[in-house]
């Protein structure tokens, strides 16, 4: 079921929606507590007509995802990172860019610390 930027909740799982891409932080490097490994890391602010809210993308998902595309993003999950609500990607995500337009809500800032 697609669901809208402002239907997410802390913690859900299986999420899919349609969201245009506005901005994308420095990527970052980040060492992994489990095996030590080298990751990047990205924060990605998507929206769509309902709100905006970042997505964290890892290592090669950073660059699929380009500034202004549009795209179908499938099995993502939503968590709380420094008190406020993500979305992630995961290792189960899915996404594909998709040709339709979507006039962004930016007033409803889902990321916002609670």
């Amino acid at each position: 079921m697609t669901e809208t930027i402002s239907d997410i909740k802390s913690f859900q799982k299986k999420i899919d929606l349609i969201a245009k891409v506005i901005d994308k932080t420095a990527v970052r490097e980040v060492v992994s507590k489990l095996d030590e490994t080298k990751h990047n890391v990205c924060e990605i602010l998507i929206g769509d007509e309902t709100g905006t809210i970042y997505l964290t993308a890892w290592d090669d998902a950073i660059n699929k995802i380009e500034l202004g595309k549009t795209y179908s993003f499938r099995n993502l999950f939503s968590s709380v990172f420094q008190n406020t609500l993500r979305l992630n990607i995961g290792r189960f995500g899915e996404f594909e860019e998709v040709s339709k337009s979507i006039d962004v809500n930016l007033d409803n800032f889902m990321s916002v610390s609670k």
